[in-house]
């Protein structure tokens, strides 16, 4: 891949344009189809055994906004955005990969006889250890939303993922279950002047090592 390549392909060039927004355009609306839409983009991420362990409850009438500002340091694109996505991860659970396969089957693109060939090696995965559970709550909620904060920017649109904000108090006010986490917030919407371009990253010789 050449540096030609990596200017005039429109995905690479998506990511590598990609910032977090600090400015928002408070009066610029999404539509409820443009939020399904990027969720839809969302859940096309990878998930362990196609377990799909994730929910995403988005933040976006005054009201809502409300409601997590304060438990989320008053952070202005929780306000200021369109919508705020609270990007949850669901404990890894193998007992429902059967119904999360059975497309799959019906498709044609599995076999039938698979199926326990991937959850009995998840169950062993698993079941007994819920630091692994709660780890892959929080890798499924995290490749969401990166497919979505790339599906914000080609759409030409800002972003802001957010790790400040009380858990506990996101947890008990949007009603998450037991077996979820909140990952992350991930505030979306038009930008307004103000924000910056990427900042420079770290040489890839600093990070990579060639074996």
């Amino acid at each position: 891949m050449t540096k030609e390549t990596t200017r005039t392909n429109a995905v690479i060039e998506c990511i590598l344009s990609r910032s977090a927004a600090k400015y928002y355009d408070p009066a610029a609306a999404l539509s409820d189809d443009e939020i399904r839409a990027l969720v839809r983009i969302g859940t096309s991420a990878p998930t362990s055994f196609h377990m799909q362990n994730w929910r995403f409850i988005a933040v976006r009438s005054a009201e809502a906004k409300a409601r997590l500002s304060p438990i989320a340091w008053n952070q202005p694109p929780i306000t200021e955005a369109a919508v705020t996505f609270i990007v949850c991860g669901q404990l890894a659970d193998s007992s429902v990969i059967p119904d999360r396969l059975a497309p799959l089957v019906e498709a044609g693109i599995m076999p039938a006889e698979m199926v326990p060939e991937w959850e009995i090696p998840a169950r062993n995965l698993y079941m007994d250890y819920p630091q692994r559970q709660r780890d892959e709550a929080v890798r499924s909620g995290t490749f969401g939303a990166a497919a979505m904060i790339y599906a914000a920017r080609s759409l030409g649109l800002g972003s802001t993922p957010m790790i400040g904000f009380d858990a506990e108090a996101v947890h008990r006010e949007f009603g998450l279950a037991r077996n979820e986490v909140p990952v992350m917030l991930l505030s979306v919407g038009a930008e307004r002047t103000g924000n910056w371009p990427q900042k420079p990253r770290l040489p890839v010789a600093d990070v990579l090592d060639l074996l």
